[in-house]
């Protein structure tokens, strides 16, 4: 009341301030969006831009057109994101299934060993993926898995050990009540049943942020891919691909980086719709798995 009557004397309400506090709030977002949005609207910008291919020292393009992604999918690019939407779609799905049997079964079964093999798998994901690359490669070159058949050798490897990454999952099947587990086994399910017809319609939300996920991975890796694939155009992904063109100084970042540019509008599309298609999921699916652990 104080405060009220401090701000009514000085010929100020409750409206008016509130309203000057949004104001200052949403230019600030304003402002914030604009910065986050320029790199976004340059690439963009700089893939339509056709008086010349190499750098340039101003924002808004001479002359527009399309003679960048004309010659992109002249290119290997379209071989390279095939091979990257193959993987992004079968790691996703394959990965999914991994994750969510592994949390279902840490959240729900009691057995001998379990703290210890959360505890184990806790350890070993701090440990950073690269200090394995060299193991990885001679494994799979030995067994052919490089190269050409990078993407398959990629996928394997992707898929291997996504159950370690079972926390939010877990913590998802945690806010789940044990109850309905109970009833459907009383009824006679089967543990599969009650999992795939009982816990899974429940769990739509952490199932499509596991999917986005397992989605997303294959599209920027290029430490690992780059080790497996070893310069063959074939079983190159988009990463990978996409670096040859801007690497070093010379004729090859002035002649492809506009190029380079239409080549990240179109990466970005897929990941993009995916996305924002299931957003709302996402948001939910990250907030459910953050209650419990």
């Amino acid at each position: 009341m104080k405060n009220n009557n401090s701000l009514e004397k000085h010929g100020l309400s409750i409206k008016a301030v509130n309203r000057i506090t949004n104001t200052f709030i949403y230019i600030f977002l304003i402002v914030m969006s604009i910065f986050w949005l320029a790199p976004f609207v340059g690439i963009v910008l700089e893939s339509l831009r056709v008086e010349t291919t190499g750098q340039v020292n101003y924002f808004w393009p001479k002359e527009f057109g399309f003679d960048n992604y004309i010659r992109l999918f002249n290119s290997s690019f379209p071989k390279w994101f095939l091979n990257t939407l193959l993987m992004g779609v079968v790691v996703s799905v394959l990965q999914t299934g991994f994750i969510l049997s592994m949390s279902y079964t840490l959240s729900r079964l009691r057995f001998k060993g379990r703290k210890g093999l959360m505890n184990l798998m806790l350890i070993l994901g701090m440990f950073p993926g690269f200090l394995t690359m060299i193991l990885i490669y001679k494994v799979f070159a030995d067994i052919g898995l490089t190269e050409n058949m990078a993407p398959l050798g990629l996928i394997i490897v992707y898929c291997a050990s996504s159950g370690m990454g079972y926390y939010v999952s877990k913590g998802f099947f945690d806010t789940i009540p044990k109850s309905l587990d109970e009833a459907a086994r009383v009824d006679g399910a089967t543990r599969w049943q009650v999992f795939y017809k009982v816990i899974m319609p429940l769990a739509k939300p952490i199932i499509i942020y596991t999917v986005l996920m397992g989605f997303m991975a294959p599209w920027g890796d290029y430490m690992l891919a780059r080790f497996l694939i070893n310069n063959n155009d074939a079983g190159t992904n988009v990463a990978v691909g996409m670096y040859k063109w801007i690497k070093g100084t010379g004729d090859t970042l002035y002649q492809n980086y506009t190029m380079f540019c239409a080549a990240g509008v179109v990466v970005s599309v897929p990941v993009t719709i995916v996305f924002m298609s299931l957003q709302k999921y996402y948001v939910e699916g990250v907030t459910g798995g953050a209650v419990k652990g």
